[in-house]
């Protein structure tokens, strides 16, 4: 069995039981598996507290669900758990104030591998950030993985996890952020101020940010690529950005470490 899958089902929780009282007792929840054509007994119950909480809840076959446990008695039903609570995007608007510093955010759209969401969790906490925002839905979520990548970073850092990306760009706006995503034929990043509240989108890998974030962003930020290949790992190009955020706050208040 390899590091992943160790990882994997770590976080798995088993059995009917086990799942509801996982439930019941708050802990966070990343998704719910539940064997296609399972509804009876307490199954309707775990699934109508997920949709109160609003899980996301997977149907996956049964022969894949056996895999997933390693052949245990899962009942039809399973969950991943959190390696870490959640917070709120208000959490993070507390925290930027209690610093008296302008909202910094980055927001990460449709990151599939938790190597990188970690690294960048990890360099968002490094470099003053206040929050890291991440969709319920196709996109990595604080697993085992990703809190290992961090290194500890998920202690200091709230990650808050949204239902609509797209949404709460709108919301950001109205509370006063700028929005700036990487991605291709932008301004290059050294000529773009990033000025006031800032949320910073990073893209998938590979396929870089949705058309409809991109659409919603203010300004589009690029890093000039010089060699062969035509993009850089999602989390090295957020550090970069991140920094440079990181250096003209400090240009402008005079504070922070070197």
């Amino acid at each position: 069995m390899t590091e992943q899958q160790n990882e994997r089902d770590s976080e798995l929780i088993i059995g009917r039981n086990a799942v509801l009282e996982a439930i019941k007792s708050g802990r966070e929840i990343n998704t719910l598996l539940v064997a296609k054509g399972e509804r009876g007994g307490s199954i309707g119950r775990i699934l109508t507290d997920c949709r109160e909480r609003k899980i996301v809840i997977k149907e996956v076959d049964k022969r894949k669900l056996d895999f997933l446990c390693g052949q245990g008695n899962h009942q039809g039903v399973a969950a991943y758990a959190a390696a870490h609570a959640y917070a709120t995007v208000d959490d993070m608007f507390a925290l930027a104030e209690a610093r008296g510093e302008d909202p910094f955010l980055i927001l990460c759209d449709e990151l599939e591998d938790p190597h990188n969401l970690g690294a960048i969790i990890r360099t968002a906490e490094a470099a003053g950030a206040h929050g890291v925002i991440i969709p319920k839905r196709r996109n990595v979520a604080l697993t085992w993985a990703v809190a290992k990548s961090a290194a500890g970073a998920l202690e200091y850092m709230p990650v808050a996890r949204v239902g609509n990306l797209a949404a709460t760009i709108e919301e950001l706006k109205t509370r006063g952020l700028w929005v700036y995503s990487a991605d291709m034929d932008g301004t290059p990043w050294h000529d773009v101020s990033f000025s006031g509240g800032v949320a910073l989108v990073v893209g998938a890998e590979g396929s870089g940010v949705s058309r409809l974030v991109r659409d919603k962003s203010d300004f589009i930020v690029s890093l000039p690529m010089k060699g062969k290949i035509n993009s850089l790992n999602a989390s090295v190009a957020a550090g970069i950005l991140m920094y440079e955020v990181s250096r003209q706050r400090t240009q402008q208040t005079g504070k922070g470490k070197v």
